[in-house]
């Protein structure tokens, strides 16, 4: 019997909690697979190189990130697509010895599998699967091997795009990207919009399909249905959505996007949700993050634990740039060797005329992974302009940057929104310049206008033993519900003109 779930069995009984988020801060769309006795996780990253980190862990407490996918242009050509599209939802599947991670690339190269007997090290250049007209792609496999991919039918090319055609489904051919036919209408949920995120199982003698359902906003679940054969039909769950947060006072809200592994104790499923904060719980600053919770099995259907909030503690980056950069580094449409280099330890960035506005700026930055934390960054800024931000995209980013001269470093701290820009300036002595961009929650007492934001920025700077606060802004415009953005926070050094240097970036959880 194939399965893609390493045959899930009743559970025999639950042991101690899952840390919760799984993997804090931009790391939405998850998908899992167990393989060779470990779990691996892959994750969506849009606009972002390298492309579909993935994570691996032997408990499900403990994960580490082992590489990404996408490590070559070639693989996901991004390089101009429009924010908000780029590298979509993808599954991660194994099968005879090989790893298979399916993806759609919007405005990319489409819907391309990917292969590689180690997740850890280099992957395909893909297969293209140039007639799928759809995103989310799933796989898996038949008992005589034939491989189906299902789909969520959205056209995103020729005169019907934007068009929704529910869950979809193809047999193919994994060599040479051919539809070995006209795509099949499968269940497409219990009447919630945008069905989305297929998955299918083989489970004892039913199969199952497991989507999304209800938008990936405070509507979002995961429904199920089964049926004898891969090609359906389906019979749909006594309780769909099976799991969901919708409207209940849940910390984790947004839950859904799910994919199912035996874990180590029974059944577990991995999905996406947010953190949101402030006074009416309205914005989620850290965007969507992977969580999971147990699934237990009642009359051949599964039965979901809500979400719980267990988040890690402590969490601390100090990163010297003696060494080269590992995989957690990110940049925007170019990857991170493109637009720096490693210098007698610093980490030199040089200007090419962008900046945070723009598409490709001169920018290298980690996940933003707790919503209050303190970040810095060391900056020879005496032949440029440079700094640390924080970034949603184009539109939504602050920052605080240095510009030096034998007089002083120039100061200056900038909140961009759509349509609105504010700065603030101050002189410090010459010499390296200490950086520093800290968030925190709201403070205080009450229920009043200071109380609704998610968090607030504060943007300072110190050099020659002297400080300056700059700012203290309001967060909530870097959120997954205002900026729109479906990515998440990204701190990062960037430069706009001349060449700067970073001999160091630290990052850490604050007390909240």
């Amino acid at each position: 019997m194939s399965s893609n779930i390493g045959g899930i069995s009743e559970p025999g009984g639950f042991g101690a909690p899952f840390l919760n988020p799984v993997l804090p801060g931009f790391n939405p769309d998850p998908s899992v697979v167990a393989a060779n006795g470990a779990y691996y996780i892959v994750t969506s990253t849009f606009e972002y190189l390298p492309g579909l980190p993935v994570y691996r862990s032997t408990d499900f407490l403990s994960w580490e990130r082992v590489g990404n996918v996408g490590t070559r242009a070639a693989q996901l050509a991004v390089g101009d697509v429009p924010t908000g599209l780029g590298v979509w939802a993808p599954t991660i599947r194994f099968r005879n010895g090989l790893f298979y991670v399916i993806v759609t690339i919007p405005a990319g190269r489409g819907c391309v599998v990917f292969t590689t007997s180690d997740p850890a090290g280099q992957w395909s250049d893909g297969v293209v699967f140039p007639d799928l007209n759809g995103i989310d792609p799933d796989l898996a496999w038949d008992d005589d091997g034939t491989a189906y991919v299902t789909f969520s039918g959205l056209i995103l090319s020729g005169d019907d795009t934007g068009k929704h055609l529910g869950i979809q489904q193809v047999r193919v051919d994994l060599d040479t990207g051919e539809l070995l036919e006209e795509p099949r209408s499968l269940w497409s949920g219990s009447g919630s919009m945008f069905p989305e995120a297929p998955h299918l199982y083989h489970r004892g003698e039913y199969w199952y399909l497991v989507i999304a359902e209800g938008g990936t906003e405070r509507g979002h679940g995961v429904s199920i249905a089964r049926g004898d054969s891969p090609e359906g039909p389906f019979t749909p769950g006594p309780a769909n959505p099976f799991l969901t947060a919708r409207s209940t006072i849940r910390p984790i809200q947004n839950t859904g996007h799910g994919d199912l592994v035996e874990g180590p104790d029974g059944t577990l499923i991995v999905l996406l949700g947010v953190r949101p904060g402030g006074g009416t719980r309205a914005f989620s600053p850290l965007g969507r993050e992977t969580f999971v919770t147990r699934v237990s099995w009642v009359d051949g259907w599964p039965v979901a634990e809500p979400v719980h909030l267990a988040p890690h503690s402590g969490l601390v980056e100090d990163i010297s740039f003696d060494e080269p950069l590992d995989a957690g580094w990110m940049s925007i449409r170019r990857y991170p060797a493109e637009v720096s280099s490693l210098v007698d330890g610093n980490l030199v960035l040089t200007a090419d005329g962008s900046t945070l506005d723009d598409s490709h700026p001169v920018f290298v930055g980690r996940r933003q992974l707790a919503v209050a934390s303190q970040a810095s960054t060391v900056v020879d800024a005496s032949t440029g302009t440079g700094g640390l931000a924080v970034r949603y995209d184009e539109q939504a980013h602050f920052e605080i940057e240095a510009t030096g001269g034998v007089d002083g470093n120039h100061i200056v701290a900038r909140a961009s929104i759509p349509s609105f820009r504010q700065e603030w300036k101050a002189e410090l002595p010459a010499g390296p310049v200490t950086l520093h961009l800290d968030t925190a929650l709201p403070a205080g007492e009450g229920f009043g206008p200071a109380m609704m934001t998610s968090d607030y920025i504060t943007l300072w700077a110190e050099a020659g033993g002297e400080s300056v606060v700059l700012a203290t802004v309001d967060g909530r415009s870097l959120s997954a519900e205002t900026a729109a953005s479906f990515t998440g926070r990204v701190l990062g050094l960037y430069a706009t003109a001349g060449t700067v240097a970073f001999s160091s970036y630290h990052f850490a959880e604050a007390a909240q």
